[in-house]
């Protein structure tokens, strides 16, 4: 089912409430035209304010004065797209290649091949994508990966938790936590996976290239889904009127990037846009962001198409003309980090660096490219921030790829 031209189903707000975590030292979205966020909860951000779309390879000499000087060290080599890195308790690295292989580098540096029992299909953008850690994983050793996989009767994606073992040198399937995410020929699969604080699983899918998926309220294409651990919807009517009651907002077109900002527990998102307009959105839950490429997936449309739809939500930030591909996103904490400190870093594919976004309220204040990142190692797709407030970035250049430990030199 597909709803109206007016976007007549679009809840307006709702609420998803997660506990904060961190801190930081600059405002939170609580922007003029938004209610302000709680202190204990993901507020929903307003889709009623003006979204404030950026030069995308803006930066401004005061932001670069104020920019950290860092130190960077490959802590990984040889690797074929490693997708995206998440961290054990203990500070064990999990590592995803697309290519199939899951890697763990413990605290000492040694680094291992984890065996799984997965069936993966690796295939254009498609493979073994987004991972997530248990929140409590001590307790039960679950991790979460996002894979495509041809053992179905027809290739798709899948979220699928596995148990891994005391030595973290084998994860066995325990469930397939969603499965039916649309594939077609690996475009657009996908795959990012974020746990919130108050333990829902949230998934940004891909529309697989296909017209229909986004603005289809029974696909999971093009789609950001929350979901208790075991697959089921975290809030059992839903956020979206008429639809699965799994997906939390819709109107996506390529979900790269989800990171949940710790001053206000509001979610973040970024993805690709087509010829123009990556874009940086905050997640309003039961809301429309816009992407309608029908027919016949015409990428020349808008990225969040306000004639189709006007009560869609527009971007906090988008790059306008020309894309960089932006991918993976986290927001930056600690007092290392200086000015930096709760910014929201972006790496970016096509731009081969990584984009610092400050923020104040609802808006991009300030946009700096971090010099020691840019076009430096290639394209850049997952950016994590390890228990120790350090910034580990992921390259994808499809062979002798690495994992870069970014620190901020001491003041």
């Amino acid at each position: 089912m597909r709803p109206g031209r007016d976007a007549s189903l679009r809840r307006a707000v709702a609420t998803l409430a997660v506990a904060v975590v961190g801190s930081s030292v600059l405002a939170g979205c609580t922007g003029p035209d938004a209610p302000e966020a709680e202190p204990t909860s993901m507020s929903s951000a307003t889709s009623s304010g003006q979204a404030h779309t950026g030069d995308g390879a803006g930066s401004t000499e005061g932001a670069a004065a104020l920019a950290p000087r860092l130190d960077v060290e490959v802590v990984m080599e040889g690797l074929d797209i490693p997708w995206d890195v998440q961290f054990l308790p203990d500070g064990t690295a999990l590592v995803t290649e697309r290519t199939g292989r899951l890697l763990a580098r413990s605290p000492d540096g040694q680094v291992r091949q984890i065996s799984t029992d997965l069936s993966v299909l690796a295939s254009g953008e498609a493979g073994l994508l987004g991972i997530a850690v248990s929140p409590d994983f001590a307790q039960d050793r679950m991790i979460f990966l996002c894979h495509a996989s041809d053992s179905a009767a027809v290739p798709e994606v899948r979220v699928t938790r596995l148990a891994l073992d005391a030595g973290a040198t084998k994860a066995t399937t325990g469930r397939v936590v969603v499965d039916s995410l649309p594939f077609t020929s690996g475009r657009h699969s996908g795959c990012r996976l974020l746990f919130t604080p108050d333990g829902t699983l949230l998934v940004g899918t891909g529309d697989a290239a296909d017209e229909s998926n986004p603005q289809d309220l029974s696909s999971l294409g093009g789609k950001v889904l929350a979901l208790t651990p075991d697959g089921d919807p975290a809030e059992a009517a839903g956020s979206v009127e008429g639809a699965d009651a799994r997906i939390l907002t819709y109107g996506h077109r390529n979900v790269q990037g989800l990171a949940v900002q710790p001053t206000t527990g509001l979610v973040w998102e970024v993805e690709h846009g087509p010829d123009v307009d990556d874009e940086v959105n905050v997640l309003v839950p039961g809301s429309n962001y816009g992407w309608d490429p029908g027919p016949g997936y015409e990428e020349g449309v808008p990225m969040t198409d306000l004639q189709a739809f006007p009560d869609a939500v527009e971007a906090i930030w988008s790059s306008g003309d020309p894309t960089h591909a932006t991918s993976g996103a986290t927001f930056l904490q600690g007092e290392q980090w200086g000015a930096w400190a709760g910014a929201l870093a972006v790496a970016e594919l096509k731009g081969s660096g990584v984009t610092v976004l400050r923020v104040e309220g609802q808006q991009v204040s300030e946009a700096v490219r971090v010099p020691e990142l840019d076009g430096t190692y290639g394209r850049l797709r997952s950016l994590t921030l390890a228990p120790d407030g350090a910034l580990w970035v992921t390259s994808s250049n499809g062979g002798d790829d690495v994992v870069l430990r970014v620190v901020p030199q001491a003041r």
